[in-house]
């Protein structure tokens, strides 16, 4: 298997020299390393000494260290090099004037997993619309989607819907790449920001991240193995609802369950074709924290037995509509707030489609909602062209 080379790898094996004398931003966190696993602060800083004016940190903090959505990460100093460290995700989710002054340049290194509600994409948006009006250039070190870049799977987010773990018309299971979506934005926001792509050498879109032959370095703290992003395009679902999502255990989002589930029930209110590609393994579990915290959950576990096959959105959606009506009475859909929403449902947020959480309670049939998807996508499929970097 050949390692494809990042853009940070790029930009280290010299492209770098393109940004001599500038002064340097970095938007980065625990999982912006090289294929040494050099961290992009100390590769750059070892080929530009003294040009890093300023660090960003998205939301978990620059290092991962904080849990779950607002819970806030404080600005501070970086120790190494003596230089601000600032928040993207704590009083204000983008850059503030002050910040840029500091810099000429920012430039973006950050590992998404290929999902919409993930909020990085939402930072490299803010980003963009503050350099414009900055007046800085923004450029993207590009990393690969996890869940590859062919298949796209989901409703399209609804504009009346766009929020922090939704900021544009896309599906949840997206296909694109971080420096993908920046050209994109640039377009469908009209910010004329101009962002430069630094591109990956050795990617493709039929590569998952076990065809990249780099070493998975989690992201945010409840994405400690790729199997997680895998899953996660339909796990996340369960963020919207009372029941765990598997934070406070290992396994996170691969795990999930309540107290009041009874695996059996559910299993018989399950259509196997709508979880093809892989096995539910029946599980009990106590959340460390979160949800359920401390208390005996029943539930399941995912496994994947065919990458091909899977489609996460489709069986967790399935999941879903099996335990409503299997558990009517116990079932809830959580409250706000939810990534600084405090009014919206946060499982309309999640889904993109009130309608489809409408659907979804009234007993609607999966494959006729799943219909509706395939449509979208097809029309998503050739909208996007003009912003794909990778064949």
């Amino acid at each position: 298997m050949n390692r494809i080379s990042t853009g940070l790898d790029q930009f280290r094996d010299g492209l770098w020299k393109g940004f001599k004398g500038a002064r340097l931003g970095l938007l980065s966190n625990q999982a912006s390393l090289d294929a040494n696993l050099r961290h992009a602060k100390k590769v750059i800083s070892d080929i530009l000494p003294g040009r890093l004016k300023a660090l960003f940190g998205p939301q978990h903090g620059h290092g991962g260290e904080d849990q779950d959505n607002m819970i806030e990460t404080g600005h501070s100093i970086d120790r190494d090099l003596n230089i601000p460290l600032f928040s993207l995700y704590s009083n204000h989710r983008e850059p503030l004037g002050e910040m840029l002054d500091l810099i000429d340049v920012l430039v973006i290194d950050l590992q998404d997993v290929g999902t919409r509600v993930y909020t990085f994409a939402s930072t490299l948006l803010n980003c963009m619309k503050a350099a414009k009006k900055a007046g800085k250039k923004i450029v993207i070190l590009d990393r690969p989607n996890p869940l590859g870049g062919l298949v796209t799977e989901g409703n399209l987010l609804k504009p009346d819907l766009f929020s922090f773990v939704g900021p544009c018309e896309i599906p949840m299971r997206h296909g694109l790449t971080m420096g993908e979506m920046a050209l994109m934005f640039d377009h469908v926001f009209k910010l004329e920001a101009g962002p430069d792509i630094i591109p990956m050498l050795g990617w493709n879109r039929e590569m998952l991240w076990h065809d990249t032959g780099l070493k998975w370095i989690m992201p945010s703290p409840n994405m400690p193995i790729p199997e997680t992003a895998y899953v996660y395009p339909g796990q996340v679902i369960w963020e919207g609802t009372n029941l765990s999502e598997g934070r406070g255990t290992c396994r996170p989002f691969e795990i999930f369950g309540a107290p009041y589930l009874d695996p059996t029930l559910i299993r018989k209110k399950l259509m196997t074709e709508s979880i093809e590609g892989c096995c539910l393994q029946d599980i009990s579990f106590r959340p460390t924290f979160n949800k359920w915290e401390g208390r005996l959950c029943r539930g399941f576990m995912i496994h994947i037995l065919d990458h091909v096959a899977f489609r996460p959105y489709l069986t967790s959606i399935a999941l879903l509509k099996a335990i409503i009506e299997t558990h009517k009475e116990a079932f809830q859909w959580k409250s706000p707030p939810y990534e600084y929403e405090f009014e919206r449902m946060p499982i309309d947020l999640i889904l993109g489609d009130k309608e489809l959480r409408k659907a979804i309670e009234n007993g609607g049939n999966i494959f006729d909602i799943n219909a509706g998807w395939v449509s979208e996508n097809r029309d998503y499929h050739a909208w996007r062209t003009g912003y794909l970097l990778y064949h």
